[in-house]
C-alpha cells in the first residue's frame, strides 16, 4: 500500500472527520475509507457547484405600496359598479360610448406608456450613477404627463360643450367620475416625477440610494395601469 504524501496524526484525522470539503479529508477518506466511515463512490464525485445567493428586495418605500393597494382598491370599486350600471343600461351605455373621442383616448394611451418607459430608463441610469441621463428621462416622463393633461382638458371640453355633466346620464356620471378622478392622480404623478428631476439633477439617486426615485416610479407606473384599465372599459368594450 502507497504511503499518502503527507503525515496525519490521529488529532488531525479526527478533525478532517468533521470537514469532509477540505482535500487532505476526501484523500484520507479514499485511502481510509473505514476509518472514515464513509462511501468512496460519495466522495470521489465532485463537490456540488456553489450559486450565489440572489436577494430580494421591494422597490421604494413600504408605504407607498400601501398606499397602491388602496388606490387600486377604490378604482377597483369604481369599476365594479361601472359594470354593475351597465348591465342594467346596456343599450344606453353603448350608444353613449359611441360619441367619446376614441381617437383622444388612444393618443393619451400612448402618452402614458411612453412616460412610463422614460421613468423605467431615469431608473435604470440612476442605478448607473448617471445622474445628468436620468433627470433627461424624468423631464421627457413630464412631457409626456403634460400632453395627457392638454389632450384630456380637450376632450373635456369638448365633453362639456355637447352637454355632458355628471347629471346628463348614468354613463355620463361613471365616465366623468372615472377620468377625472384618475386625471387627479396623472396631475400628482406628475409633482412627483417634477420632486425626482429635481433630486436627479442635485444627483441624489445612485446605488446606495434608490429609495427615492424607485418609490416615485411605483406610484406613476400604478397611474399608467389603471389607465390601461380605465380606457378599454369606457371607450372601448361594449
Amino acid at each position: 500500500m502507497r504511503l499518502l504524501p503527507f503525515a496525519v496524526s490521529p488529532t488531525h484525522a479526527s478533525l478532517m472527520l468533521r470537514d469532509t470539503t477540505c482535500p487532505e479529508s476526501r484523500l484520507v477518506a479514499l485511502r481510509f475509507p473505514r476509518l472514515m466511515g464513509m462511501n468512496t463512490r460519495s466522495l470521489a464525485s465532485p463537490l456540488p457547484a456553489r450559486h450565489p445567493v440572489t436577494e430580494y428586495r421591494l422597490a421604494g418605500d413600504l408605504a407607498i405600496w400601501f398606499f397602491i393597494l388602496a388606490e387600486l382598491l377604490a378604482f377597483g370599486v369604481f369599476f365594479a359598479a361601472y359594470a354593475f350600471t351597465r348591465a342594467n343600461h346596456i343599450e344606453l351605455f353603448n350608444a353613449e360610448q359611441h360619441a367619446l373621442h376614441r381617437g383622444a383616448g388612444a393618443i393619451n394611451t400612448a402618452l402614458l406608456l411612453t412616460a412610463s418607459y422614460f421613468v423605467v430608463r431615469a431608473v435604470q441610469a440612476a442605478e448607473r450613477s448617471a445622474a445628468a441621463i436620468s433627470a433627461r428621462w424624468l423631464l421627457g416622463a413630464i412631457a409626456c404627463g403634460g400632453g395627457f393633461v392638454v389632450v384630456k382638458l380637450i376632450e373635456y371640453s369638448a365633453a362639456f360643450e355637447e352637454g355632458v355633466s355628471l347629471s346628463s346620464s348614468p354613463f355620463h356620471m361613471f365616465y366623468l367620475s372615472l377620468t377625472f378622478f384618475h386625471f387627479m392622480h396623472v396631475i400628482l404623478g406628475m409633482v412627483i416625477l417634477a420632486a425626482l428631476w429635481q433630486g436627479a439633477r442635485k444627483g441624489r439617486y445612485h446605488p446606495g440610494d434608490m429609495n427615492g426615485i424607485e418609490t416615485g416610479a411605483a406610484y406613476w407606473h400604478m397611474v399608467d395601469l389603471v389607465w390601461l384599465i380605465l380606457f378599454p372599459l369606457v371607450y372601448v368594450i361594449h
